[in-house]
């Protein structure tokens, strides 16, 4: 998953009120902000190490609120020149010149909020909950600013007279949108109106964020016997030994991760333990002082009231004027396309379940709990895989040096050397150099794979700097995962489905990396949600590709490849439990779609659970043993991380991703060819035109969604 890129964010979230102060006012006001900034604090000037990366070897957690203070102040003087320029608006000095601003306060956000995300801290949160209603309260004064908007709107309304290139007049359109969507249009009473839920929105978006982290750490199940461990591979029961001691427990700890399901619920055989770990995981964030369903219910109410005010009907609407799909019934018509064959393809899985669970035991039932022990087994039976057998030939540098960095070498020509030598944030993390085919250098890579205390749970990519021809900025880019930690002196292991993500990841980096776009906001990964996560899931198919897994499948210990028959099944079962992955998802994507699509008179609604009980059976997947992969309660895409009205995102990107691979693999497949096709006509765009023209630009027409069924194993392959 992307976490979308902070350098982008902090543009949106820093822009700032206008005073009636004159323009030379205004830049001494600017240069009077950032001059109270101490000399001593490393974030007032640009790093000096290479690329702009951060010096993590002098920032502490001392330095960001003033930063944060004098880049907002400062950023408001220079938003306050360009709304106050006597001089006619002209592409220049309105739109460009805001292009410009901000320095101070994105080279703050960037890496304050990376910390927050992958090495969190008290202090680093009590921070992140004083700033988030001030910079989304920046947000509204430049956005409902009506001197500034004027401006923007006459370079609007003239655009097809002033000779802009492609890329400046797309400029110019996204700008506007951005505004009207904001709520420049509105009358004052509106305008106010709308701050005042921003405001609220900001407020309760972190305290959800909050809540779930501290509520999935309470959540956490402590085990006394490691007896009740039986059937956890010997790594992850010391992991969880580990666990343990770092939070000061005795015995064991099984910490949840973000989803409803857990691993250990593949494995564990103590049937008591697995329902106890299940309800944990599904019931998290809904009592005591971390009880989020006040806080969602409040967030549904506000969305509602602000589409509303915009003219919308609901949130889910208003949301969508700016992503490919572009109505609730676009997104409903393709989610409910596919809603009978996967329900149709998890009940033949579940028949196989129920079947390996009532072995001897005619009356069991299988509950959500139960599901993924049984059908691990189902798997055993119809693959006869040993889970810990096929992590043997997975071990992590390989993974990523012979087989993620291997791929981007055969399809882009690009390489990656360490560099030791610039300074990192925690001891895991590793940095790279990555040199283009003809020796030229590409930016920074940031690798911190493993999890830790502090660090949210799932993956995502983020920036430091973006790639500008403007600025004249190289990309620094950072993917950060959650992989268990092996014990000292045992090899770093991981399992498939950490393969792909690795791949995944790594495909949202070369979308930064390859960037060649001259407007920084235009740059990289700084598209629609329902877009972004397409060049990631297209990389995650060449971990399969026969190529690429002779080169890094390999034993930790003797180096032999993976036996075939043993990559088969590995294959094999990875298309395995396909109707349920597939389920718990749509389950989720309805829920957030069912949550935003209500208008303000249906948004005051009482009872979380029943409402997403109601929303399932609407759907016809109301599936008892598949529940959705997230819950309100915890659905932290939704409700924390930008994505309302958006979960849907993930499979529409699904669908251009395998599409694309469709496309490659019919016309050469791993080949430099290929790779630089992708990379200049869909890496290089970012956001600097249609993304639908991008598509159509890659493949010569829109994309189906036969190939993704395909890839999820739900209709067969021609």
């Amino acid at each position: 998953m992307l976490r979308q890129t902070l350098v982008a964010s902090a543009i949106l979230l820093s822009l700032a009120a206008c005073s009636s102060m004159e323009p030379n006012q205004d830049v001494t006001s600017q240069t009077q902000a950032v001059a109270q900034l101490a000399d001593s604090n490393p974030l007032k000037h640009k790093s000096t190490l290479q690329y702009q990366a951060p010096n993590f070897s002098v920032i502490d957690d001392s330095h960001f609120k003033p930063a944060f203070e004098a880049g907002m102040a400062s950023h408001m003087a220079e938003i306050n020149a360009i709304a106050n320029n006597p001089d006619a608006p002209t592409f220049d000095n309105t739109i460009v010149a805001m292009e410009r601003s901000g320095d101070l306060l994105n080279r703050t956000a960037s890496v304050f909020y990376n910390l927050v995300g992958s090495t969190g801290n008290d202090a680093r949160q009590a921070l992140q909950t004083e700033m988030s209603p001030k910079l989304s309260e920046h947000q509204d004064n430049v956005y409902l600013n009506s001197k500034l908007f004027k401006r923007v709107e006459t370079i609007y309304n003239q655009r097809n007279d002033l000779n802009l290139n492609p890329e400046q007049m797309r400029l110019v359109e996204i700008s506007y949108d951005g505004f009207v969507l904001a709520g420049a249009k509105l009358s004052d009473e509106q305008k106010t109106q709308v701050r005042a839920i921003n405001k609220r929105l900001s407020e309760l978006t972190n305290t959800f964020g909050q809540n779930l982290l501290n509520a999935s750490q309470e959540a956490a199940i402590q085990v006394e016997d490691v007896k009740r461990l039986d059937g956890m591979a010997q790594s992850e029961i010391q992991a969880a030994k580990l666990a343990a001691e770092k939070a000061g427990k005795s015995g064991y700890l099984l910490t949840l991760t973000n989803t409803t399901r857990q691993s250990a619920l593949a494995t564990l055989n103590d049937r008591e333990l697995r329902e106890q770990l299940w309800r944990a995981s599904a019931y998290r964030a809904t009592n005591g002082d971390t009880d989020n369903r006040p806080v969602l219910l409040e967030m549904v109410k506000l969305r509602a009231e602000k589409a509303k005010l915009f003219g919308y009907d609901n949130w889910a609407e208003y949301q969508l004027q700016t992503n490919m799909a572009k109505s609730p019934t676009e997104v409903m018509d393709l989610l409910g396309s596919m809603a009978p064959k996967v329900v149709a393809n998890a009940s033949k899985e579940a028949a196989d379940i129920q079947a390996m669970a009532s072995k001897g035991h005619p009356d069991f039932e299988v509950k959500p709990w139960d599901w993924l022990y049984y059908a691990e087994k189902v798997r055993q039976q119809k693959f006869n895989l040993d889970p810990a057998e096929v992590s043997q030939y997975f071990e992590f540098n390989r993974v990523l040096e012979d087989g993620v960095f291997f791929t981007m070498d055969r399809l882009f020509g690009i390489t990656l050397k360490p560099r030791p030598d610039l300074p990192v944030y925690h001891p895991d993390v590793k940095v790279y150099e990555i040199f283009d085919e003809d020796g030229s250098s590409i930016g920074l890579f940031y690798a911190d794979y493993f999890a830790r205390e502090g660090k949210r749970g799932g993956a995502w990519m983020n920036v430091f700097t973006g790639q500008s021809h403007m600025n004249g900025t190289k990309p620094t880019i950072i993917n950060v995962m959650n992989i268990n930690k092996a014990p000292e002196g045992q090899p770093q292991l991981v399992n498939w489905d950490e393969v792909t993500t690795m791949f995944h990841e790594f495909g949202h980096g070369v979308h930064g990396l390859f960037s060649d776009v001259y407007y920084p906001s235009l740059a990289g990964t700084n598209v629609s949600r329902d877009f972004v996560e397409f060049p990631s899931t297209f990389q995650e198919d060449w971990a399969a590709n026969p190529q690429v897994i002779a080169n890094y499948a390999k034993h930790y210990q003797t180096g032999e490849p993976i036996p075939a028959p043993l990559l088969k099944k590995v294959l094999a079962a990875g298309k395995f439990n396909q109707g349920y992955d597939t389920l718990e998802y749509l389950s989720a994507a309805l829920i957030d779609m069912e949550w935003h699509a209500l208008d303000v008179e249906h948004a005051d609604v009482a009872d979380v659970e029943a409402f997403e009980a109601a929303a399932l059976k609407k759907h016809g997947v109301d599936v008892a043993a598949i529940p959705p992969r997230y819950k309100s309660s915890y659905f932290a895409h939704i409700f924390a991380g930008g994505y309302s009205a958006g979960y849907y995102a993930y499979m529409w990107s699904e669908i251009l991703a395998a599409d694309a691979f469709a496309y490659i693999r019919d016309h050469g497949g791993l080949t430099r060819e290929q790779g630089q096709h992708f990379r200049d006509a869909i890496l290089s765009k970012g956001n600097s035109q249609d993304l639908m023209k991008t598509y159509i630009g890659f493949k010569g027409e829109k994309p189906n969604t036969e190939a993704l069924l395909q890839r999820r194993g739900i209709s067969l392959a021609k």
